[in-house]
């Protein structure tokens, strides 16, 4: 158990010996005591007054008395007002330090694989264009929320949904059918999913002319958007897609698999994976069979043209297209299917879908239609809805072909770390094909770090510059801290840290020690709470007030330089430590920290 467990512990016996007041210590909060006092962790007394019969000061002062003689961990106390400030013996930082010293997972929990599972979606794109800069904030928060449920204990699936088929897949094949003169990846030299994204945007350009033309000839800008012939072609491969026409079909394939295996190269210079991969195509004939179950139940309603629909006004949104009048499908449908059949596989504890705040409204609607068909399991569906990302020029539009696309962003990441490290002196010492995999790593510690240390449900500006600064709230800055740790521990060599058993009662911290003693021992409630709220920025930002705090004490403290043996030994045990929480945090953002630069 932590002190901060043997606190709340003693203040919960304290409060039954010297008021009669029966609390759970698992309800009882302990802040950090702010800087300005005195003091390690605070208790707030206002909320025991009343029972107690006493003033805030009077309780406080007895509260900490009681706790002081009853808890050796304890060496004094103080009073502000309302305020215990609780003020913890050097010696149980110094053993909690050699314990953490000699814990390589230090503040991860290993999970309970026979646990119902918590199933993350996230990724989802779309196959008729690349991944861009904002499938990567996607992609990153759901691989990392995956890594920080696991690291708190969690049995975690994670799983991609393939939106292989619709409208706009069909407009990137009919493009290709009109204007691609049988291009291929191996002709053009250009990946799949850039060779199919290509193709949308000229749908896009063509379709835009012929609706301008339409429009000139005295249609409304609606109607022309409508009849324009590319989209009446495109409707109608969708629906000879749908009944299974051969030559569709068999078009449909060869261009998924183009996209596929460029996905799959983009996925790995990511370091993101999935435990399972779902595709619309094989779900959405089940959400078919659940909208035929609403209409059999009479949740659901057909309206005179044929299309099928949710009346969700009662409930304070409007009416939910579920299938079009030609009988074809929408988004919704398929995730009806996807999550009917999710449930099923796992028999999930939850279901969370990491999908940006674009889409609140429609898995408002999936909640609340789940439900209505009957599945109790329904309120287990939790959005992880996220801010979109913005360049300094604006948005990003995909069929206009004004996106950042994924593989080109990593490329420059890397450029830029390769010369930021050559200016900043970082590699001279390693071999060619270990500079490589420096500058990767570090292109990768930088945009990951950049888009994972800002809460989700915020929006972001993303700047590719201020992200791979060696200096300031950045990745590299914490892979560089890691790896200045790691040099010093090879150096301290065989010599090691403080043990238990070795006198460390005797030993004395100085601010700068217990500083980063003390955010150390944060970390296991730093995992649990990002757990809790789904933000691995709490870890993220947790690393870095980590990395800043060494980095003070690295600067006023010698460390192998220190004459007294058993406080280098204690030195290098917080070397050791903040290397392991560095790691292990980096590694929930899913960052490799080097053991050199």
């Amino acid at each position: 158990m932590y002190i901060t467990d043997h606190l709340t512990q003693a203040v919960a016996a304290a409060l039954t010996e010297l008021y009669g007041i029966s609390v759970d210590a698992a309800t009882i909060t302990l802040q950090e005591t702010r800087r300005e006092f005195a003091g390690d962790y605070t208790l707030v007394v206002f909320p025991y007054v009343k029972q107690a019969r006493k003033s805030p000061e009077t309780v406080a002062q007895e509260i900490g008395a009681h706790v002081a003689a009853h808890l050796a961990e304890v060496s004094g106390f103080n009073v502000v007002k309302g305020f215990l400030n609780f003020e913890i013996a050097d010696s149980y930082w110094v053993r909690f330090l050699a314990d953490t010293a000699a814990d390589e997972r230090f503040g991860l929990v290993v999970p309970a694989v026979d646990d119902a599972p918590v199933v993350v979606e996230y990724s989802s794109p779309n196959t008729n264009k690349p991944l861009h800069l904002g499938h990567v904030r996607n992609n990153l928060l759901g691989w990392s929320l995956s890594r920080l449920l696991e690291a708190a204990g969690a049995n975690v699936k994670k799983v991609n949904l393939v939106n292989d088929r619709g409208i706009h897949i069909c407009k990137s094949m009919l493009a290709w059918m009109r204007y691609g003169n049988g291009e291929t990846p191996e002709s053009t030299g250009i990946k799949g999913d850039h060779l199919v994204g290509k193709y949308y945007v000229e749908f896009d350009k063509h379709y835009k002319d012929e609706v301008k033309a339409l429009m000139e000839k005295g249609m409304d800008e609606e109607q022309a958007k409508r009849e324009a012939p590319l989209m009446v072609e495109a409707q109608q491969m969708l629906k000879r897609w749908e009944e299974g026409d051969k030559e569709v079909r068999a078009l449909w394939e060869k261009m998924n698999g183009w996209v596929y295996a460029g996905f799959d190269e983009t996925y790995h210079r990511l370091g993101v994976g999935f435990d399972k991969v779902y595709y619309e195509s094989n779900t959405y004939l089940l959400g078919k069979e659940l909208v035929q179950k609403g209409l059999d139940l009479g949740v659901l309603f057909r309206k005179e043209d044929g299309s099928v629909w949710c009346d969700l006004t009662a409930d304070g949104l409007d009416q939910k297209l579920l299938l079009r009048r030609d009988g074809t499908s929408v988004y919704m449908t398929q995730d009806l299917g996807t999550a009917l059949l999710r449930h099923n596989d796992f028999g999930a504890e939850r279901l969370i879908y990491v999908v940006g705040n674009e889409q609140d409204y429609h898995f408002k609607v999936l909640k609340l239609i789940l439900g209505k068909l009957g599945f109790s399991w329904a309120d287990k569906v939790y959005h992880l809805s996220y801010g979109m990302v913005e360049l300094p020029n604006g948005k990003m539009k995909s069929r206009e072909g004004t996106v950042v696309d994924a593989d080109d962003l990593i490329d420059e990441m890397e450029k830029t770390a390769e010369e930021m490290s050559r200016e900043h002196g970082k590699n001279d010492e390693l071999t060619d094909e270990e500079r490589k995999h420096l500058y990767h790593i570090l292109a990768l510690g930088a945009l990951k770090y950049f888009i994972l240390k800002l809460d989700p449900t915020k929006k972001m500006l993303f700047n590719p510059a201020e992200s791979i600064d060696f200096n300031g709230n950045t990745g590299p800055f914490i892979q560089y801290t890691h790896a200045r740790i790691r040099s010093i521990v090879r150096r301290a060599g065989e010599s090691g840290g403080l043990k238990n058993e070795e006198g460390s009662h005797a030993i004395e911290l100085n601010d700068k020690e217990r500083q980063v003693i003390k955010i150390l021992h944060s970390l296991p409630t730093t995992v649990r709470q990002a757990a809790a709220a789904y933000s691995p920025a709490l870890v993220a930002n947790y690393a870095y007030d980590l990395a800043k705090a060494f980095n003070s004490f690295y600067q006023d403290t010698p460390i192998l330089r220190e004459v007294e043996p058993a406080l280098k030994a204690l030195r290098v045990n917080i070397c050791i430590s903040v290397a392991n929480a560095l790691r292990n945090t980096m590694d929930i953002l899913g960052i490799e920290v080097p053991e050199r630069m």
